[in-house]
């Protein structure tokens, strides 16, 4: 990966690249982001910046999820980012490296025979998280800043970020993504405020587009919405998906902790939503209704919440040859099914969940 860390590092070699990133440096931290609706303005000498840079090793820099350092990195992406396009940000590019690498987990469901043999899958998972040792202190961690009538809302929020940010992935999707039966209000609760909605979200509903920009004036919640943009985007009208549903998953599950943390809206079904309104648009109406639909109707993000969820079921109703075991998921991996339009009926019928088993 070119990381914009030592990008950055061997532009300071060069005192012309070097004198050029302090100046973008300086243009950047004076000009607010715009809007995707707005037209940016950039002073003549900035953009000249901008074009000395096009040809170094910045351009093209990327950031990790999980680096250290990581808000720096963002920060020299957003100073640079302008480069590419000469003052317009490039909304639909995510700074963050577009690689999938997954590791089989580690699963003992011989522990869980502690639980009522009919205990929801949503407590189940928990368990699972009890047992590991890393999983349980994060997620009592967030579960702690969280909780109380004096939360402190920045403060679970950042939590909340860390355990998403550091559990293992199996881990982090499990607890989110379980799977509830219809009627099953209590998984659902349980499910539903795994995101704690009492704290972790704002006592009063903003205007989604004040969200936003809310959001674009941080460069991590910016990197986790364009990341987001990028992945979970419905390429047309038939809702064909830009990247697989593992990446969608996992820059959806980025943006919690964030300003734009989204959540289920209830505790009977998944659909999921952000925490914003769009009274008082103006004539913007349109704009704000499409960035709230982009989560509450983006066929990309329901089919896979709803592929993870019937994942996570079959681990709990298989006749597994040992009890304890490696898994992982292959989710709509194939390039060649991606090109093809998007029909719910025919979508879940035609992507078999993999699972990859090797017994330890």
């Amino acid at each position: 990966m070119n990381s914009c860390l030592q990008a950055r590092r061997k532009c300071q070699a060069d005192p012309i690249c070097s004198a050029a990133y302090h100046h973008l440096d300086s243009c950047t931290s004076s000009i607010s982001a715009p809007l995707p609706s707005e037209e940016p303005s950039v002073p003549e000498d900035c953009l000249e910046a901008a074009q000395q840079l096009r040809n170094s090793s910045l351009i093209g820099c990327m950031c990790h999820r999980r680096m250290k350092n990581q808000v720096a990195c963002l920060d020299i992406y957003w100073t640079v980012h302008r480069a590419r396009s000469l003052g317009n940000y490039e909304l639909d590019v995510s700074p963050y490296e577009d690689t999938v690498t997954s590791k089989p987990w580690k699963m003992n469901l011989s522990k869980l025979n502690m639980l009522k043999p009919d205990s929801d899958l949503c407590l189940k998972f928990a368990m699972l998280c009890t047992l590991n040792d890393k999983c349980d202190r994060l997620r009592k961690a967030y579960g702690e800043a969280c909780s109380g009538p004096h939360c402190q809302r920045h403060v679970c929020l950042k939590q909340l970020l860390t355990f998403f940010e550091k559990a293992a992935e199996p881990h982090a999707q499990g607890l989110l993504l379980c799977p509830c039966a219809p009627n099953d209000r209590g998984c659902g609760e349980r499910r539903r405020n795994t995101i704690a909605p009492s704290c972790a979200l704002p006592p009063v509903a903003p205007n989604c587009l004040e969200l936003r920009r809310l959001c674009f004036s941080d460069p991590l919640c910016r990197s986790r919405l364009v990341d987001f943009q990028t992945h979970c985007h419905p390429m047309d009208i038939l809702g064909t998906c830009a990247t697989e549903q593992s990446r969608c998953l996992r820059a959806y599950l980025g943006l919690i902790g964030t300003a734009m943390t989204p959540n289920f809206v209830s505790n009977v079904n998944t659909s999921v939503a952000l925490s914003c309104t769009c009274r008082g648009s103006g004539n913007l109406q349109e704009e704000c209704e499409q960035l709230e639909g982009f989560f509450s109707h983006n066929p990309c993000l329901t089919e896979a919440i709803a592929a993870k969820m019937r994942f996570h079921s079959q681990l709990f109703y298989q006749d597994w040859p040992h009890p304890t075991f490696a898994v992982m998921a292959h989710q709509n991996e194939n390039r060649a099914l991606r090109s093809q339009p998007w029909v719910p009926s025919l979508f879940s019928c035609t992507l078999p969940l993999i699972l990859l088993l090797s017994l330890w």
